[in-house]
């Protein structure tokens, strides 16, 4: 299991496919040369303004080190303007534990369940029946943000796991986001 941050960024009307465009030139391979796995990458399907993506580090140090390395890094001081001008707000940040995720080439579609269960050995029940190692569930990582720079949620306790709505839907409050993956045709067409 990784520590896993799911980045959800709203953004500036009209600026989503600058900032993929930008994302996927400079910040893929930026942030992978300093140890961070970027995983999935998604517009979300409900708003235009959205841009949702995934990356993982193998710990808590590591995630430090590795975030120190890319916002003090070249790839970040020259890029990061244009970055910020795109966004109104990233912040909206689950720090998780999980697997990761990234969809299966050709994948059109990707549901994320946010789910906030109210108790936690109900909530293994129900992920026992309901939901398969293909979902990638991820839990709420409680280790302190030791990296305050970037805020992240803190105080809620979720799940959150990827594939179609499952039947019978979770008993506590979800949130589904339907999103599409940034995939290498659709960047060219951009």
């Amino acid at each position: 299991m990784s520590i896993v941050e799911l980045r959800r960024y709203t953004l500036h009307p009209g600026a989503r496919e600058t900032l993929i465009e930008l994302f996927e030139r400079e910040f893929v391979s930026g942030q992978e040369a300093v140890g961070i796995s970027v995983g999935g990458r998604f517009r979300d399907v409900d708003d235009p303004d959205r841009f949702v993506w995934l990356r993982a580090f193998p710990d808590m140090a590591s995630r430090r080190r590795s975030l120190e390395a890319f916002y003090t890094g070249s790839v970040w001081r020259e890029h990061r303007a244009a970055a910020n001008a795109t966004m109104i707000d990233s912040d909206d940040v689950l720090l998780l534990r999980g697997p990761g995720f990234t969809p299966a080439p050709g994948t059109r579609e990707v549901v994320a369940t946010v789910c906030h269960p109210t108790d936690a050995a109900a909530f293994d029940a129900y992920a026992v029946r309901h939901l398969g190692p293909e979902r990638a569930l991820h839990r709420t990582e409680h280790a302190e943000n030791d990296y305050p720079l970037l805020p992240v949620h803190t105080g809620e306790e979720v799940r959150v796991w990827f594939g179609p709505p499952e039947s019978p839907p979770p008993p506590w409050p979800t949130r589904r986001l339907r999103l599409e993956p940034v995939t290498a045709a659709a960047r060219r067409a951009v």
